[in-house]
């Protein structure tokens, strides 16, 4: 089978996403064009704060994918991150999982090319 590195589409977003952090987060998914059957990674690693308003990209990113028919995920969401989510409920919305491999690992599409 041959890798497409087009299948999946890794964010990192780092620090603070409030606000000004949410909207450079927000102009950073809405220059990729979103293609079926994609995989969008969210590595939230490096994210140590969000607030409700570092909320919107996530879930305008999820909107958009579902739309075209890719699946979002979220990785390594550190204990801030992960509070926000349950209080708003979300994390009954996103697919989590604890680490980047996980997702492949947990993955049951067999269809789904990983990028190197």
């Amino acid at each position: 089978m041959s890798i497409s590195p087009n299948k999946v589409v890794l964010f990192q977003p780092q620090g603070s996403i409030d606000l000004q952090g949410g909207t450079a987060f927000s102009q950073q998914m809405l220059a990729v064009t979103p293609q079926p059957d994609q995989l969008w990674v969210i590595d939230l690693s490096e994210v140590d704060f969000m607030d409700s308003s570092g909320l919107v990209p996530l879930i305008d990113g999820l909107t958009s994918a579902r739309e075209i028919g890719c699946r979002l995920v979220l990785c390594n969401v550190q204990a801030p991150v992960r509070l926000i989510l349950e209080l708003t409920q979300l994390d009954s919305v996103f697919e989590i999982f604890d680490t980047y491999d996980d997702i492949f690992t947990n993955n049951i599409d067999k269809n789904l090319a990983l990028a190197s």
